[in-house]
């Protein structure tokens, strides 16, 4: 849309736009004036392409400030970074779960977030991981580093208490309060015939298939158990439906379909025995037109997070929908 954007410029007027009420419209526009060079430079920078173009129309732009960097949203961060936001830092300052804000990160240069738990913030406890025969939630004084554990959460206001189904890594100590990662969600994991493989490492995985298909950028994607899909996914064992977004690629050969199942394989060893034992079925793999996941988070109505692990009906029939092949 930047003609159209570089248009206004030059007029300093601002069209209706969706979802943008008249009345802030009006405030925006009493705020604008022409402005015919700032628009000739936008014409400039995009008609050389859009690889690093944030930085170019701005160029003393100096760091990226994101709300969420890790698990399966990092493909998004990933995605800016290889091209609109090319060569600039990326910068997740704070960790929040269930409505609740628990740590900030005070190691911004950085690439893979890491959050310093903030002990006054909100009274944390923790289950260890697997979990034990016996359950018991420990401490922050009693973490060890290199583990993972489930957060429960005791958070302000009202004092509840819950399992927020994040899974944090313990990567150090900083002074005496422990420093985490951030690795999964609990709920998001595939398990048709209890394999438990986490979205995050299933994520690793289609980029990993997705770097197989020449020209081929992922867009988004979410994943779907086949009994959820009921007599439309087919009288096959159980097996994973799943819808991908990519661009520079507009079809996929039989061949290129299987290199994400023959991935998941590689990579996970119980999955590969559930596959030659026939008790899982060969996975599915469906191309979904441009804009069918934003439309998703618009249904949704919050962007992030996104669930990866799709388990509503409402959700799946949406984006069957703009299934194209």
């Amino acid at each position: 849309g930047w003609p159209g954007l570089a248009e206004e410029l030059a007029l300093g007027r601002l069209s209706p736009q969706p979802g943008l009420p008249e009345d802030a419209r009006g405030r925006l526009q009493a705020l604008l004036a022409p402005d015919a060079a700032r628009a000739a430079e936008l014409r400039v920078e995009c008609t050389h392409g859009f690889e690093g173009i944030v930085q170019r129309l701005w160029p003393q732009l100096e760091v990226v400030v994101v709300g969420t960097a890790h698990g399966a949203e990092q493909l998004y961060c990933d995605a800016l970074r290889q091209a609109d936001c090319k060569g600039l830092p990326f910068y997740c300052p704070f960790y929040r779960a269930a409505g609740a804000l628990l740590g900030v990160n005070l190691w911004p240069k950085e690439p893979a977030p890491r959050f310093l738990l903030c002990p006054d913030w909100a009274f944390c406890e923790f289950l260890p991981c697997p979990a034990e025969e016996e359950p018991r939630t420990v401490l922050l004084g009693e973490l060890w580093e290199g583990r993972d554990y489930g957060l429960v959460l005791t958070a302000r206001p009202g004092e509840y208490r819950c399992r927020a189904g994040e899974v944090l890594r313990v990567a150090g100590f900083h002074k005496q309060c422990p420093v985490v990662e951030p690795i999964r969600r609990e709920s998001q994991t595939l398990s048709v015939r209890g394999e438990s493989i986490p979205e995050e490492r299933f994520c690793r995985s289609l980029c990993r298939a997705v770097g197989l298909w020449p020209g081929a950028r992922l867009v988004d994607y979410v994943c779907v158990e086949s009994a959820l899909l009921g007599a439309s996914s087919g009288a096959c064992a159980p097996h994973y439906e799943v819808f991908v977004e990519l661009r520079g690629l507009r079809d996929l050969s039989e061949g290129q379909r299987y290199k994400l199942d023959q991935c998941l394989q590689e990579d996970f060893a119980i999955y590969k025995s559930f596959r030659f034992k026939g008790s899982i079925g060969p996975l599915r793999l469906h191309l979904v037109g441009a804009g069918a996941f934003a439309r998703l988070r618009e249904a949704l109505g919050s962007p992030l997070p996104m669930p990866r692990v799709l388990r509503e009906e409402r959700l799946l029939q949406l984006i069957q929908s703009s299934v194209i092949s």
